[in-house]
């Protein structure tokens, strides 16, 4: 990639790319100030290894690796706030919760992914947000297959009754 093309590369990938790049960071985070951090964070590490996106239509996924990536690395170090019997409810809360006018409260879905733990919540969003398969999510974490499944699950089931408990609570049941 020549060095004069660049700049107007990442201009387009932050133009195109940084509502769904904060989104997923606010997901992993469940804070406005941190997910700006990781954004910005990010797009700097994108500038960076800019020479890895070897394919502009992977741009999207290749992103939302880094976003995860600085989360982890975050997490682990301890820094900051940065910490299916769901089945096809789940892939219907996730998808609908980024609509304006579905009735899904955003809020409500955010606060129940942040009571996940931080292993739950980057498997749940790397299915739902990064759609990748149980290999994919296997391969990039470095564990094994049995245990992204069982972390899908728990995650999936513990957000399920997350939800359904505090939509209970709204209807005064």
């Amino acid at each position: 990639m020549a060095e004069d093309s660049v700049p107007p590369l990442i201009e387009q990938l932050v133009k195109r790319y940084a509502q769904d790049v904060y989104r997923y960071a606010y997901r992993l985070t469940g804070s406005a100030a941190d997910a700006e951090d990781l954004t910005q964070e990010t797009f700097l590490a994108a500038v960076k290894n800019i020479h890895q996106l070897a394919n502009r239509e992977f741009a999207r996924s290749w992103l939302f690796t880094i976003v995860r990536n600085q989360f982890l690395v975050r997490h682990r170090r301890g820094g900051g706030t940065i910490v299916r019997p769901l089945g096809d409810q789940a892939e219907e809360i996730m998808a609908l919760e980024s609509s304006d006018d579905d009735g899904v409260d955003g809020e409500l879905i955010q606060n129940a992914l942040q009571s996940l733990s931080a292993e739950q919540r980057v498997v749940l969003l790397m299915f739902y947000f990064e759609q990748a398969s149980y290999r994919e999510i296997a391969d990039h974490l470095g564990i094994p297959i049995g245990t992204v499944m069982s972390r899908l699950s728990r995650a999936k089931e513990a957000l399920r009754k997350k939800v359904l408990a505090a939509t209970r609570q709204d209807n005064g049941s």
